[in-house]
């Protein structure tokens, strides 16, 4: 699905540079439910009741149209990345400028700097029980979700992270390595590690609920 996207964005981004001006607009809303749902999974709730992750998605498609020419001369990263960073960075904006008081800059690996809502965190726990293939894995049964929540708190930031490019926003390998700014192969050992230490986490969570 997603390298079928992938074809289809390069595509459209030809005929673009040719000067069709419907592969513009086709190009700049085929990605808008993948931006909409990345801003959904990472707005604060204190942010929530005020903001709408649409309209962050549509501030970020129109800097996008503005900015599609340097886009296309410099092409500093794969089309979604690049999209997905414009609309992180108007979160990160919003959420410095409405709670932290403090400025600073923020880069790659500062995404994880934003709350994940514990409604996220909860889904994201649902995908991963649902992938690892241990007894654990059959059924999240109510009484361990908070056990579950507790273990993705437990590993490093880092490590999350990477968890919730993978799982929660379904970024390819590909992408994920422009989001990180890392090899493809690292991106792969990583997402690896992440999910031994949350299924070392979620054992040790549910050995402390046994103690």
């Amino acid at each position: 699905m997603v390298a079928s996207s992938n074809c289809d964005t390069e595509t459209l981004l030809q005929r673009v540079v040719e000067g069709d001006c419907s592969a513009r607009e086709e190009l700049l809303v085929r990605h808008r439910g993948r931006l909409r749902q990345m801003v959904a999974f990472r707005l604060d709730r204190r942010l929530a009741a005020r903001i709408d992750p649409s309209d962050v998605v549509q501030e970020a498609l129109a800097e996008a149209a503005q900015k599609l020419s340097d886009y296309l001369e410099r092409r500093p990263l794969p089309f979604y990345p690049w999209l997905r960073q414009l609309a992180l960075q108007r979160l990160v904006d919003l959420h410095r400028s409405h709670i932290q008081a403090q400025k600073r800059s923020v880069t790659r690996e500062e995404a994880q700097a934003l709350p994940l809502a514990d409604e996220s965190a909860l889904e994201l726990a649902d995908r991963l029980m649902g992938s690892t293939g241990s007894p654990i894995g059959h059924l999240l049964r109510a009484e361990l979700r908070a056990q579950v929540h507790a273990a993705l708190l437990r590993i490093p930031p880092r490590d999350r992270e990477v968890l919730v490019l993978r799982h929660l926003e379904q970024l390819s390998i590909r992408e994920m390595a422009a989001v990180l700014g890392i090899r493809e192969g690292a991106v792969k050992t990583r997402h690896l590690r992440a999910l031994q230490r949350f299924r070392d986490a979620v054992t040790e969570e549910q050995g402390e609920g046994t103690s």
